[in-house]
């Protein structure tokens, strides 16, 4: 008999070891679940967060400016609200004679309607450009260049706009960094600063999109440190915007 109880203790000693192993994996794994429901929760809440501010944005783009005709979808590859509106108001507060935009599209109509003086747009895609020009015309602007530089082979490694279509360029009051393609190549866009620098106005305002990307947060980096005059303000938009302006 004192076997049979002994023997029955070891099995309810095990059983209840048993069930506390699996009570602690259970605890595990919605301890896990519950983790990755938050983390789910918060990047949800982020995205509810930025939809609102470019709602916000865009709205106010729409009061600013008094678009004519239809404009094309922005965010994703073009740009976004939050940048676009940065965009108007340096441009209204500024006041460039010449505004320079590497990569054509919406931003282009938004530096126009905001009163820049003349904007001439690079744009690698003689499809793509096209596209701006027609944009352009049904909204009767007519301050604008859109101008075609083919990607080609540049001494620093990467593929870049066609230099010669850049040669006549001086005195750019606000330099627009959107291009080229840049989500493939960290680099694509560093050219930039080498081929550029010398032709900024003293009081340039660079604006660079992107900048949540290591490239163009560099490039944004690299265009303060070589202007010591000026200082850099990172923007927390969608994708990130880097302005270098005059202290």
């Amino acid at each position: 008999m004192k076997q049979i109880d002994s023997v029955l203790l070891v099995l309810v000693l095990l059983s209840v070891v048993y069930c506390a192993k699996l009570l602690r994996a259970l605890h595990q794994r919605v301890s896990k679940n519950n983790s990755q429901n938050q983390e789910s929760i918060k990047e949800l809440k982020e995205q509810i967060w930025h939809s609102y501010r470019q709602s916000e944005a865009l709205q106010q783009l729409f009061t600013l400016l008094k678009f004519s005709a239809l404009i094309p979808p922005t965010r994703s590859w073009a740009a976004s609200p939050d940048l676009l509106l940065t965009i108007a108001d340096l441009v209204r507060t500024r006041k460039p004679r010449l505004v320079v935009e590497l990569g054509s599209g919406i931003s282009t109509l938004i530096v126009a309607k905001a009163g820049a003086r003349k904007v001439i747009s690079i744009d690698n895609s003689a499809e793509f450009a096209e596209k701006t020009r027609e944009m352009l015309k049904a909204h009767r602007v007519r301050s604008v260049e859109v101008r075609v530089a083919p990607l080609k082979a540049h001494k620093s490694g990467v593929d870049w706009y066609d230099t010669a279509k850049l040669k006549d360029l001086k005195r750019i009051d606000m330099l627009i960094i959107d291009g080229p393609p840049g989500s493939k190549n960290p680099d694509a866009r560093k050219p930039a600063l080498a081929e550029l620098l010398s032709k900024l106005s003293p009081t340039a305002v660079i604006v660079i999109d992107d900048v949540k990307r290591d490239g163009e947060r560099q490039l944004a980096e690299a265009f303060a440190k070589a202007l010591p005059r000026h200082t850099l303000n990172i923007l927390n938009h969608e994708k990130g915007t880097a302005v270098i302006s005059p202290k």
